[in-house]
């Protein structure tokens, strides 16, 4: 076993797979996993040069942590005590992961430098996104033999204010190898315990209502597995989340007397037979298949087959998975949310994930 470490470059440890991460949003650039046939395959998307994460002017957030408040706020208002308080509008009439100026376009510090961890750490003052009190925080990254586990700790000392964070990682288990396809379609989800969803309106926004999901209709994947493809046939699959977006932008609900310690969601594919399993203590997860890719921006040289000419992902080309809480449920106290996305103050906010690697 070798690693290597420098606070100003990406940083590795080498078991049986490889992450690299730089302190651009606590970002993870690269991940190698081993498939059926013993090939390394980078696993997510990123760029070469990580240059270019700040400046990408798409700024997907690829594999980083947005925050104070992860996905949408709506309306960009939320009221705490009495008191309403106005984020920036950044996706519509709706505020996305906090606004312009969320921790995704941050660059972290290093606090914590092991031989198989890295912590990175925010300082986010007081209004800065709008949102009342500063909050300090900080993820923490581990890898050991076939895993990578995912821990982030926040605390607002002064004052009650949102928090909800992610790991916002967007996988292709393929690595764009596959010489038949490069879209999402013939990944294979498994999430039991993912038996309601939340409705949506137009804007990807949910409108309040949590519905269950019944065996075989476009979001049912909890009665077995299936393929992200399964409900391509279905008559509202070209704007199942809204505003033209086909796929899947939505958030379920995972049942909130379920283990912590199971498996919450399985992703595989039969072509490379990569698996990745998450375990969460979260009680919702999101799941977007980059419909809104442009087609313009293209796959890591990690990634592909011998010989592409077109490097380019393809819209449906991905698929991002955020374990969190239910979103804007801070506008919703109907759903019983409030305790578990407002803190302060000198509340602590703990949020853990990690993801297991094998082959089908």
């Amino acid at each position: 076993m070798t690693s290597c470490i420098d606070a100003l470059q990406p940083w590795c440890h080498h078991v049986l797979t490889i992450a690299q991460f730089i302190p651009y949003a606590a970002t993870l650039t690269n991940l190698f996993v081993k498939d059926k046939d013993g090939v390394e395959r980078d696993i997510v998307l990123g760029y070469d040069n990580t240059s270019y994460y700040p400046v990408d002017p798409g700024h997907p957030v690829y594999n980083a942590v947005p925050g104070r408040y992860a996905n949408r706020i709506g309306k960009g208002t939320f009221t705490i005590d009495g008191v309403t308080y106005h984020t920036t509008l950044n996706d519509g009439p709706n505020t996305l992961h906090s606004g312009p100026n969320n921790w995704s376009y941050r660059t972290w510090n290093v606090t914590d430098v092991t031989n198989s961890s890295i912590t990175f750490s925010i300082y986010d003052p007081a209004n800065s996104t709008g949102m009342p009190g500063h909050v300090e925080a900080t993820v923490t990254y581990a890898v050991s033999k076939n895993k990578w586990t995912i821990t982030m700790d926040a605390i607002s000392p002064d004052a009650k204010t949102p928090i909800m964070l992610t790991q916002h990682t967007y996988y292709q288990l393929d690595g764009f190898a596959d010489p038949d396809t490069r879209t999402i379609w013939n990944h294979t989800l498994y999430a039991p315990s993912a038996k309601r969803v939340m409705k949506a309106d137009a804007n990807a926004l949910p409108t309040g209502v949590i519905a269950n999901v019944s065996k075989n209709s476009i979001d049912d994947f909890w009665t077995a597995p299936h393929q992200l493809g399964f409900a391509s046939g279905n008559s509202d699959f070209e704007d199942h989340c809204g505003g033209g977006c086909h796929g899947y932008n939505g958030n379920w609900a995972l049942d909130l007397d379920r283990d912590k310690s199971d498996v919450a969601l399985t992703l595989s594919s039969k072509w490379s037979g990569i698996k990745a399993d998450l375990r969460t203590n979260q009680d919702a997860l999101v799941l977007y298949t980059c419909n809104w890719n442009d087609g313009k921006s293209e796959f890591k040289s990690t990634q592909g087959k011998k010989g592409d000419k077109d490097k380019f992902i393809p819209r449906d080309g991905c698929i991002a998975i955020e374990a969190q809480d239910y979103v804007d449920g801070i506008n919703h106290p109907e759903w019983g949310r409030l305790n578990k996305q407002i803190f302060g103050p000198g509340q602590k906010y703990h949020w853990e994930s990690s993801w297991s690697f094998g082959t089908i």
